[in-house]
């Protein structure tokens, strides 16, 4: 559970609002037994998550794509961690500590380099605590499974290796100092 929620950056965050669920992709960072999240003060979906509306926090890591003989055999390699339960409020001083660390979860060393938020800027934000009471993994892995009456069809199999990397950073327009991006 913890290897799947450090190596991912991107969660999505589903409720159900009366009889409407709703999905949204949020940022979110590990802390120890429990996963932080940031969001608008504005957000309905924030506002019944405080509330303590139940949630479901799903982080997905795409591995591979598994490549069969047949429609029906082929597939993915993955892992998932799903996570539910009753979000709550993270204030005080474990709000900025919690803010610095979806960042850093986001891009390692970013938070050094950054101006800290205004007061005006938490006070927009909400923080979120959900714990890790209640969680699953699922990983999927491995070579295509055909049947052996598909094996001497005359068809690639295998697996396609999924990878995340970090592009060409690209500046801002407006960048006003000759910089270069920062390693990573």
């Amino acid at each position: 559970m913890h290897a799947v929620l450090d190596a991912g950056r991107v969660g999505h965050l589903a409720i159900a609002d009366g009889r409407q669920p709703y999905a949204l992709p949020v940022a979110y960072a590990r802390d120890g037994e429990r996963v932080l999240l940031h969001g608008s003060t504005g957000s309905r979906l924030f506002r019944h998550l405080a509330a303590g509306a139940p949630a479901c926090l799903t982080v997905t890591l795409l591995d591979g794509l598994v490549l069969a003989r047949s429609a029906f055999a082929s597939s993915m390699n993955y892992r998932c961690a799903m996570v539910l339960g009753e979000l709550s409020v993270v204030d005080g001083d474990d709000r900025l500590a919690a803010l610095e660390r979806i960042s850093e979860q986001l891009l390692p060393g970013r938070w050094a380099a950054i101006r800290s938020p205004s007061a005006k800027e938490l006070a927009a934000t909400l923080v979120l605590a959900l714990r890790l009471d209640e969680c699953s993994v699922k990983v999927s892995a491995g070579p295509p499974d055909d049947p052996d009456d598909d094996l001497d069809r005359p068809v690639w199999a295998g697996v396609v290796p999924v990878l995340e990397t970090l592009g060409t950073p690209q500046p801002d327009p407006r960048l006003r100092h000759d910089l270069p991006p920062p390693e990573w």
